[in-house]
């Protein structure tokens, strides 16, 4: 007697599955970073009468210790000031009539 040969079915081919996008780990939570402290800003000068009043005030002590004529630099460094804040100063005391410039160094009047 003659085997009969047994062919399997090939199973029908499914469509392509497509794989789903692997979730998105979150992202770790970050630290809160510390509340900043409000700072002033450095060398800001304040134009007001009642600065540049004080700033005059301090020109006209350095000029008068000094007694003699002086740049605004060297005014600067012995106020403590910055060379803004001397200016302001010199301004004032200028429209007063109590300072002069006398070869771009100043001298009281």
């Amino acid at each position: 007697m003659a085997e009969k040969k047994t062919v399997k079915a090939a199973a029908p081919k499914a469509a392509p599955v497509k794989k789903a996008a692997p979730a998105k780990k979150a992202a770790p939570a970050k630290k809160a970073a510390p509340a900043k402290k409000a700072e002033a800003p450095k060398n800001e000068v304040y134009f007001d009468a009642v600065n540049a009043g004080f700033k005059a005030g301090e020109v006209y002590q350095v000029l008068a210790a000094a007694g003699k004529a002086m740049t605004v630099s060297d005014i600067a460094k012995k106020a403590k000031a910055t060379n803004e804040e001397v200016i302001l100063g010199i301004g004032w005391l200028l429209k007063e009539g109590k300072v002069t410039s006398v070869d771009n160094k100043i001298i009281l009047a």
